[in-house]
This record gives structure tokens, C-alpha cells and sequence, in this order.
């Protein structure tokens, strides 16, 4: 069965895949560098006065924390259990 996708729609497709291909890459390969770019992108959406929807954009789109109370090595969170210590 032959069914066609109208040329807007299969544009539109290939455009996600190369898009989730590109974030994936980014994120493997360059993490510091697009742990910058989610910062510049947040932090003006995120001052007083911004409508809240604005303000909750902006806090999806910022990487993580890495303060007090967060993993020390930013890494994903699957250290496991802490060693005991003696």
C-alpha cells in the first residue's frame, strides 16, 4: 500500500529528526558549550517583571543547578550509593 505524505508534512518530519539529531549530539559531544547557550537563552526571560509564563520557560530551558546540594560532578545522577566510611 502506497500511501503519500504531502511534501509539507515529510519536510516537516525529516526537520524534527535532524533537530533531535543535532540536540543529541550537542549534548554528548559539546555539554559546556550548550550549558552556555540554555544560560544566555534563560536568563532574560527569567527577571522580575516577565510575565510567569515567560519566567517558567525559562526555567525549562536552564541546565540543572550545580550549587550546594546538587552532585558534585553535574554528571547524571547515577552515582549509586556513597562508599562507607570507616
Amino acid at each position: 500500500m502506497n500511501i503519500a505524505l504531502p511534501l509539507w508534512l515529510q519536510y516537516a518530519v525529516i526537520g524534527v529528526v535532524v533537530a533531535l539529531a543535532l540536540w543529541i549530539f550537542a549534548k554528548k559531544q559539546l555539554p559546556g558549550s550548550l550549558r552556555r547557550a540554555r544560560l544566555a537563552l534563560a536568563a532574560p526571560l527569567v527577571r522580575d517583571g516577565r510575565p510567569a509564563w515567560m519566567r517558567s520557560l525559562a526555567r525549562r530551558i536552564a541546565p540543572p543547578g550545580s550549587g550546594p546540594g546538587v552532585s558534585a560532578c553535574g554528571g547524571c545522577d547515577n552515582c549509586g550509593p556513597e562508599p562507607k566510611q570507616r
